[in-house]
């Protein structure tokens, strides 16, 4: 039986050696003794989720649940079938999400669904022999069993669990299979290569893909663009002509994931031929591996995975780059510039205890770690923290966007609960919670200097994850304050030990300091270059992901805070803050799009995009009934409501950028997020029967248990990738119909 674990270093001296660890939540496999109905249980899920893969591809993240409910079932009202008052329905939704509540105070979740992460780590643990030691063969089996549960029905894998297949997907997850011992001849697998071959072969992958590929021995460098390490060399001045191109000005995750990449580009990093080396360059390709021309592959990718297509410049600068290489690789100049890569991915290591920003770059420097000592204690302080990134549900173990989504959820929840008019009557899972968000913001400052490693300034703010992580913000930060200012709002009796006035004082500081000149809010830090850089986005896939853009979602939320800040310290920073929220005012009316709506970047996609606009126009006063902006607002909503009450979009809005409805109907996520718009725009002071339907159609929905049901996916990144947040289906639902029960009943 596998068993979730939040628990401190469990004894590991590696993991003791991380100073302030903050403990690891992880899977492990339990041979104790335990209970027969949760076993039978978990079995029933995973053959559930097997048949109806290919019509709901999303796990209902039911191992989790299922081990949590068991552990305070006493506490739970039995389920009922007969229809509850919506003051009934809120409290269930709260009784049930707090029963999933960890000891520490967090809410723990699924933050899976990008189908390339995984395969990074699985091939790096291969090239450094490393395998076995960090994947049982339990940990083994259930990454087998989500690989297949995964894969389409035309043999291939997407790019995201609900996609259509691709290259990157398929060739990457493919050799992922074979490294953890299914034979080529084994079911789905004549499928994958044959839908492959159609295409051309796995050299027709993304940039990514391939460098994988090369790194593995499974195709020549030759065959990937030049990922030139001497370019963090470049003098960073804007005022050098060169320095604008600086990659230390691109958005944090593009720079530390190419950081290793062109480390390991450089040196040309090659896995040892082995024989399953040998099989797999034959069964990749549809031609002998010998006769492939690999410099003439540099820039073909398959037509299903170009989603950002080469510019004619781009194609022009990496031949150039090409022919460069010849005169620098093993040059003295090639030698500074490595030693430079190595520098800065130490730096990032050690300063998030070895979890690194996020999945792809935390193996690649563990790669490069290997590479440049084997033996090397850097290495070895990788190993133990995979495990962080590790989840298990009914689909099977994967390979998290993060190392958990814990502060971000957290935040969240407070607020729904805040909003819900029964803190009272959740004492205990506020206070918890409470703890959890004292303990998680960022009081230590990541070494200096901070310019000399591109970083932004992070005390007082609030991470995604966790302390460990500590990689600082802007919307994170702000969901943290307004969260703990909401807590404070209720009171100590209730919600326990506040977070002390120098604490979010910090924190005002450095939301102050994210602000962009056009008066909006990037993610990680401010905008550092311009968006031109994007000519140079050599990932085919991604979109958007060079520098660090303003969007409306970290606007409104940076916004929202100060405005909240406000009301409880009036005196503090006050004209800084006047002054930063009308220059947000402006700039999210500005993006405000002709028909009403805001462009979702981290969320599916319009109806989360517009709830943040409405709530940044509300905290400077503008409702529907004065304001144009929030009227137009109201109306593309309104437009979009389904005959059910509800709202359903598809993720294929956040690729497409129009307005697309999920084929499966309503979604409580979507629902939520309309109905807390309008309520934000004070559209029912106007007309309040769309939100009537709306609370209706959420109403029903809901299962006896108090639970609402997994419907699609709702998160997404650079445009093109979806990903998964188990937990919005609770947290949403109950914060639109506690809003909707304190101002529509």
């Amino acid at each position: 039986m596998w068993v979730y674990r939040n628990a401190q270093s469990d004894g590991n001296p590696l993991l003791h050696t991380l100073n302030g660890h903050q403990g690891r939540q992880t899977w492990e496999y339990s041979t104790q003794e335990s209970s027969n109905k949760i076993v039978e249980r978990q079995e029933q899920a995973r053959s559930a989720f097997r048949q109806a893969r290919f019509e709901q591809k999303h796990s209902k993240d039911e191992l989790l649940r299922l081990q949590m409910l068991q552990s305070c079932s006493a506490s739970l009202k039995a389920p009922t079938e007969t229809p509850r008052s919506l003051s009934d329905a809120i409290q269930s939704g709260m009784a049930y999400f707090s029963a999933l509540q960890q000891p520490d105070g967090h809410w723990a979740g699924d933050y899976g669904g990008p189908m390339f992460l995984m395969p990074g780590l699985i091939i790096t643990c291969y090239i450094t022999g490393s395998l076995k030691a960090v994947l049982t063969s339990h940990h083994q089996q259930e990454m087998i069993r989500y690989l297949e549960n995964h894969q389409n029905k035309d043999g291939g894998w997407g790019l995201h669990i609900e996609g259509p297949s691709t290259m990157f997907g398929t060739a990457l997850n493919y050799v992922s299979l074979r490294i953890l011992g299914r034979a080529a001849s084994a079911a789905g697998m004549p499928e994958a290569r044959a839908w492959m071959h159609a295409r051309g072969g796995a050299h027709w992958s993304t940039s990514w893909g391939k460098v994988w590929l090369a790194v593995l021995g499974l195709m020549e460098w030759e065959g990937v663009n030049p990922l030139t390490p001497e370019m963090w060399l470049l003098p960073f001045s804007k005022w050098s002509g060169i320095g604008w191109a600086h990659p230390g000005r691109f958005w944090c995750h593009c720079r530390m994931v190419y950081l290793p990449m062109s480390y390991l580009y450089g040196i040309r990093a090659r896995c040892q031929e082995t024989p399953l080396i040998s099989d797999l360059r034959q069964e990749l390709y549809p031609m002998p591996y010998e006769s492939i021309s690999w410099n003439a592959m540099r820039n073909c990718c398959a037509k299903e995975d170009m989603y950002y297509p080469h510019p004619a410049l781009q194609n022009v600068l990496w031949w150039v780059m090409s022919k460069a290489e010849t005169l620098l690789l093993g040059s003295g100049l090639r030698q500074a510039a490595l030693k430079e890569c190595m520098k800065l991915i130490h730096y990032e290591d050690e300063s998030t205890r070895y979890l690194d920003i996020g999945p792809v770059n935390k193996v690649l420097n563990m790669l490069a770690c290997w590479f440049e000592d084997p033996q090397s204690e850097q290495f070895a302080r990788h190993l133990p923290r995979l495990h962080d990134y590790l989840w298990l549900a009914e689909d099977g173990m994967k390979m998290q966007g993060y190392n958990g989504s814990q502060l971000w959820d957290t935040a969240f929840a407070v607020q729904a609960f805040a909003a819900s008019g029964m803190a009272k009557q959740f004492s205990s899972s506020l206070q918890s919670a409470h703890r959890y968000i004292r303990s998680t913001q960022v009081q230590v400052e990541a070494a200096a200097p901070l310019d000399r490693f591109y970083r932004h300034p992070s005390k007082g703010a609030w991470p995604f994850s966790t302390q460990d992580h500590g990689w600082p913000i802007s919307d994170c930060t702000s969901e943290g304050l307004k969260a703990a200012l909401d807590l404070l709002k209720i009171g100590p009796d209730i919600a326990g030990q506040p977070v002390s006035p120098a604490k979010l004082h910090q924190c005002v500081e450095v939301i102050l300091s994210y602000q962009n000149s056009c008066g909006g809010w990037a993610t990680y830090e401010k905008s550092r270059s311009t968006a031109l850089l994007e000519l140079i986005n050599p990932s085919e896939t991604f979109g958007d992901i060079v520098i660090d853009y303003p969007c409306v979602e970290c606007t409104s939320a940076c916004m929202t805070a100060l405005w909240s800040f406000q009301q409880h310290f009036p005196e503090h920073a006050a004209a800084a803050i006047a002054k930063a929220l009308h220059a947000g005012r402006a700039y999210v009316e500005r993006v405000q799009r002709s028909d009403g709506s805001w462009y979702g970047s981290w969320g599916v996609c319009f109806t989360y995009g517009t709830w943040f606009g409405c709530e940044a126009l509300s905290a400077m006063g503008q409702k529907a009934q004065t304001s144009m902006a929030q009227q137009r607002a109201c109306k593309f909503l309104l437009l979009h409501q389904r005959e059910d009450g509800g709202w359903g979009e598809s993720y294929l809005s956040c690729q497409d950028k129009i307005y697309t409805q999920a084929e499966t109907g309503s979604q409580v996520i979507n629902t939520a997020w309309a109905m807390l718009a309008l309520m934000a725009a004070d559209q029912h002071r106007s007309d309040a029967k769309p939100l009537h339907r709306a609370a209706k159609c959420l109403l029903a929905a809901q299962l006896p248990s108090g639970d609402w049901p997994q419907q699609a996916i709702s998160g997404v990144f650079n445009r093109n990738c979806m990903i998964t947040y188990s937990n919005y289906r609770n947290i949403f639902p109950i914060w639109a119909l506690g809003k909707y029960r304190s101002l529509c009943t």
